[in-house]
Protein backbone atom coordinates (compact mmCIF):
# COMPACT_ATOMS: atom_id res chain seq x y z
CA UNK A 1 0.00 0.00 0.00
CA UNK A 2 2.67 2.38 0.81
CA UNK A 3 4.08 2.30 -2.77
CA UNK A 4 0.94 2.51 -4.44
CA UNK A 5 -0.03 5.59 -1.80
CA UNK A 6 3.57 7.57 -2.87
CA UNK A 7 3.10 6.92 -6.36
CA UNK A 8 2.84 9.96 -8.62
CA UNK A 9 3.18 8.43 -11.97
CA UNK A 10 3.24 4.54 -13.48
CA UNK A 11 4.91 3.63 -16.99
CA UNK A 12 3.82 0.28 -18.09
CA UNK A 13 6.18 -1.96 -20.73
CA UNK A 14 4.61 -3.94 -22.80
CA UNK A 15 1.23 -2.05 -22.94
CA UNK A 16 -0.89 -3.38 -25.92
CA UNK A 17 -3.52 -0.90 -27.73
CA UNK A 18 -5.14 -4.62 -28.31
CA UNK A 19 -8.20 -4.25 -25.48
CA UNK A 20 -8.08 -8.51 -25.09
CA UNK A 21 -4.73 -7.94 -23.59
CA UNK A 22 -4.43 -7.67 -19.70
CA UNK A 23 -1.80 -4.45 -19.75
CA UNK A 24 -4.62 -2.80 -21.80
CA UNK A 25 -7.28 -3.83 -18.98
CA UNK A 26 -4.78 -2.31 -16.49
CA UNK A 27 -4.66 0.44 -18.12
CA UNK A 28 -8.05 1.37 -18.52
CA UNK A 29 -8.58 0.69 -14.96
CA UNK A 30 -5.73 3.04 -13.82
CA UNK A 31 -6.83 5.49 -16.00
CA UNK A 32 -10.18 5.77 -14.26
CA UNK A 33 -9.84 4.86 -11.23
CA UNK A 34 -6.42 6.09 -9.70
CA UNK A 35 -4.28 9.77 -10.01
CA UNK A 36 -1.63 8.59 -11.86
CA UNK A 37 0.07 10.08 -14.60
CA UNK A 38 0.20 7.31 -17.07
CA UNK A 39 2.92 6.27 -19.59
CA UNK A 40 2.60 3.48 -22.52
CA UNK A 41 5.96 2.16 -23.49
CA UNK A 42 6.71 -0.23 -26.30
CA UNK A 43 8.35 0.20 -29.36
CA UNK A 44 5.32 -0.59 -31.74
CA UNK A 45 3.40 2.07 -29.99
CA UNK A 46 6.12 5.17 -30.86
CA UNK A 47 3.97 7.63 -33.16
CA UNK A 48 0.45 6.25 -31.73
CA UNK A 49 -1.80 6.95 -28.80
CA UNK A 50 -3.88 4.25 -26.80
CA UNK A 51 -6.02 5.71 -24.59
CA UNK A 52 -5.39 8.92 -25.24
CA UNK A 53 -1.53 8.83 -23.83
CA UNK A 54 1.55 8.33 -26.69
CA UNK A 55 3.70 5.47 -27.00
CA UNK A 56 6.91 5.49 -25.77
CA UNK A 57 10.23 2.91 -27.46
CA UNK A 58 11.69 3.01 -23.49
CA UNK A 59 11.80 3.77 -20.33
CA UNK A 60 14.47 6.46 -21.51
CA UNK A 61 12.47 8.15 -23.63
CA UNK A 62 10.00 9.18 -20.73
CA UNK A 63 9.92 13.39 -20.45
CA UNK A 64 10.27 12.00 -16.43
CA UNK A 65 11.14 9.32 -14.38
CA UNK A 66 7.95 7.08 -13.42
CA UNK A 67 7.69 5.92 -9.82
CA UNK A 68 7.01 2.56 -10.64
CA UNK A 69 7.63 0.56 -13.59
CA UNK A 70 4.98 -1.81 -15.04
CA UNK A 71 6.50 -4.83 -16.32
CA UNK A 72 4.41 -7.26 -18.70
CA UNK A 73 7.36 -8.48 -20.47
CA UNK A 74 8.69 -12.14 -20.40
CA UNK A 75 10.85 -13.03 -17.63
CA UNK A 76 13.81 -13.24 -19.64
CA UNK A 77 13.98 -9.57 -20.11
CA UNK A 78 13.27 -8.65 -16.41
CA UNK A 79 16.52 -8.10 -15.26
CA UNK A 80 17.88 -5.73 -18.31
CA UNK A 81 14.75 -3.71 -17.39
CA UNK A 82 15.33 -3.69 -13.58
CA UNK A 83 18.68 -1.85 -14.63
CA UNK A 84 16.89 -0.02 -17.15
CA UNK A 85 14.62 1.76 -14.14
CA UNK A 86 17.19 2.04 -11.68
CA UNK A 87 19.14 3.87 -14.19
CA UNK A 88 16.31 6.81 -15.01
CA UNK A 89 15.64 7.00 -11.41
CA UNK A 90 11.98 4.84 -11.02
CA UNK A 91 11.55 3.43 -7.25
CA UNK A 92 9.70 0.57 -7.61
CA UNK A 93 10.00 -2.44 -10.65
CA UNK A 94 6.35 -3.73 -10.44
CA UNK A 95 6.49 -7.50 -12.16
CA UNK A 96 3.03 -8.51 -13.02
CA UNK A 97 1.06 -11.32 -11.93
CA UNK A 98 2.05 -14.87 -13.02
CA UNK A 99 5.26 -13.41 -14.09
CA UNK A 100 8.54 -14.44 -12.06
CA UNK A 101 11.94 -13.64 -11.74
CA UNK A 102 14.29 -14.02 -8.80
CA UNK A 103 16.98 -12.47 -10.81
CA UNK A 104 15.42 -9.34 -11.33
CA UNK A 105 13.97 -9.35 -8.14
CA UNK A 106 17.60 -9.36 -7.08
CA UNK A 107 18.90 -7.10 -9.37
CA UNK A 108 16.41 -4.35 -8.26
CA UNK A 109 16.83 -4.61 -4.91
CA UNK A 110 20.63 -4.80 -5.44
CA UNK A 111 20.17 -1.27 -7.63
CA UNK A 112 18.32 0.03 -4.25
CA UNK A 113 14.83 0.18 -6.40
CA UNK A 114 11.80 -1.45 -4.27
CA UNK A 115 10.67 -4.87 -6.02
CA UNK A 116 7.49 -6.47 -6.48
CA UNK A 117 6.68 -9.73 -8.57
CA UNK A 118 3.55 -12.00 -8.91
CA UNK A 119 1.15 -9.11 -8.11
CA UNK A 120 -1.15 -7.42 -10.31
CA UNK A 121 -0.80 -3.24 -9.76
CA UNK A 122 -4.78 -3.35 -10.59
CA UNK A 123 -5.94 -5.72 -8.58
CA UNK A 124 -3.50 -4.38 -5.32
CA UNK A 125 -4.55 -0.89 -5.88
CA UNK A 126 -8.43 -1.71 -6.26
CA UNK A 127 -7.77 -3.70 -2.86
CA UNK A 128 -6.11 -1.00 -1.05
CA UNK A 129 -8.99 1.99 -2.52
CA UNK A 130 -12.48 0.08 -2.56
CA UNK A 131 -12.36 -0.60 -6.11
CA UNK A 132 -12.13 -4.83 -6.42
CA UNK A 133 -16.11 -4.77 -7.40
CA UNK A 134 -14.44 -3.00 -10.98
CA UNK A 135 -13.11 -5.86 -11.83
CA UNK A 136 -14.84 -8.52 -10.72
CA UNK A 137 -13.52 -9.20 -7.93
CA UNK A 138 -16.40 -8.69 -5.39
CA UNK A 139 -15.72 -10.58 -2.14
CA UNK A 140 -18.95 -9.72 -0.80
CA UNK A 141 -17.15 -8.89 2.37
CA UNK A 142 -19.25 -6.02 4.29
CA UNK A 143 -16.82 -3.47 6.84
CA UNK A 144 -16.77 -0.59 8.57
CA UNK A 145 -13.75 -0.15 7.86
CA UNK A 146 -12.89 3.39 5.76
CA UNK A 147 -11.54 3.33 2.23
CA UNK A 148 -8.47 4.86 0.98
CA UNK A 149 -9.12 7.31 -1.88
CA UNK A 150 -6.55 8.81 -4.16
CA UNK A 151 -5.96 12.23 -3.55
Amino acid sequence: MQLLRAAKSVAIVGMSNKPARASYFVATYLQSDSSYKLYWVNPALVGKTVLGEPGYASLQDLPEAPDIVVAFRRPADLPGLAEEAAQIGAKTLWVQLGIHSEEAMQRATDLGISAVQNRCIKIEHGRFHGNLHLGGFDTGVISAKRQLRDA
